[in-house]
């Protein structure tokens, strides 16, 4: 059986990271495989992939003319649709796709044309089933969280630019020539632990975790609460930003943002709990995993995805969406943090949950995967 793993997104997040590291199981397995990736792309070049080729094209109409060896399993990250799809079942290749987005909201039709879906959490693959997509994988292809990223110099945390322009708008083209120039003459800005509870946000800045809508709940009980403190590390649009700022902003300068960071593991011991956005758009959440992993525990709504990665009460603690109860649970377990009646626990203790999401559990999904793929081949 021969794979080949096809991701065409020329930025480096999410579905990079899952692409990397179900390589690497893959080669455990001893299961080679080539990559298809967009010719813009570098983040290929900066991880392992651990794929015996590398295919880089400009456009999925180059997948019909790549010297691949037929029949195989093309294992789509970033999913196509259309006559090339035929084009290459004509061919006798096999069409699979990691789904790496809840369908709430979003049109799914393209994966009908798929013979086999993998969802990335339980919550993704419900998703799929009840939309009548019956070839998903059963099982959840839980991933796994990347710490082992390219570790910075050891250096103090320092205020990095909390935007990503997008050059093709002309606002964002203008903005990115202007922000550089006033960051570059702002002195710097080093972190410094604050006084009292302090929460961190670790993510990218972007519509799919809710940041608006979130702190606009959140925020009128955050004021009651002068002794917590916010830090955001991550960048993200323009728009993103402006609106998650003015959410913000009855907070004042309880709020500090410190962009992108790239040795993340640095950065969760810093607070006392890590805040994730809201549920419904959200496939996983590799940032709660790494941030369990580190030894920070996390405040979540108690909604899947973050009913199946975050075990309340050992490992973070699960609170009422506050859109629904105007923040009243989660102000009343701010209470209990602050008074101690509720004791921070520390995640690596939760051994027994986050076993799920380590390499040997992966590797070992990845394998039933591939037995799955092998009988179908047959």
């Amino acid at each position: 059986m021969h794979l080949v793993q096809v991701n065409l997104q020329a930025g480096f997040g999410g579905g990079e990271i899952y692409t990397c590291f179900f390589g690497r199981a893959l080669r455990a397995l001893g299961q080679p495989f080539d990559l298809v990736v967009h010719a813009d792309a570098h983040w290929w070049r900066e991880h392992d992939t651990a794929a015996a080729r590398t295919h880089p094209i400009r456009h999925p109409e180059e997948m019909a003319h790549l010297p691949l060896k037929s029949p195989s399993w093309l294992i789509y990250h970033t999913p196509d649709r259309g006559e090339r799809l035929q084009r290459l079942r004509a061919a006798g290749h096999r069409l699979a796709s990691f789904v790496h987005m809840p369908l709430y909201q979003r049109d799914g039709s393209h994966f009908a044309a798929y013979d086999r879906l993998f969802g990335v959490s339980g919550y993704v693959v419900a998703g799929l089933l009840e939309q009548g997509f019956d070839q998903a994988w059963p099982e959840p292809m839980y991933g796994i969280a990347d710490l082992d990223r390219r570790a910075s110099a050891i250096c103090p945390v320092m205020a990095h630019s909390r935007y990503e322009f997008d050059t093709r708008k002309v606002r964002d083209r203008v903005l990115s020539w202007v922000h550089p120039l006033w960051q570059a003459l702002r002195p710097a800005r080093l972190f410094e632990r604050r006084l009292g509870l302090t929460l961190g946000v670790v993510s990218r800045i972007t519509p799919i975790k809710q940041f608006p809508a979130l702190f606009a709940a959140l925020a009128p009980v955050l004021v009651r609460y002068p002794q917590v403190n916010l830090e955001i590390f991550g960048s993200g649009g323009y728009a993103s930003v402006r609106d998650t700022r003015r959410a913000l902003a009855p907070l004042g300068e309880r709020v500090r943002w410190w962009g992108q960071q790239r040795d993340v593991r640095r950065i969760y011991p810093l607070f006392d709990f890590l805040l994730t956005g809201l549920p419904e758009k959200e496939a996983l959440g590799l940032n709660v995993l790494e941030s369990q992993l580190c030894g920070t525990p996390v405040l979540a709504p108690a909604a899947p995805p973050f009913t199946e990665t975050v075990a309340h009460g050992e490992s973070g603690y699960l609170y009422a969406d506050p859109r629904r109860d105007a923040g009243a649970d989660f102000g009343a377990l701010l209470s209990r943090l602050l008074d101690g009646s509720a004791a921070r626990p520390d995640p690596r203790n939760a051994r027994t949950h986050l076993a799920r999401f380590g390499e040997a559990a992966f590797t070992e999904r990845v394998g039933r995967l591939l037995a799955g793929l092998a009988k179908e081949s047959e």
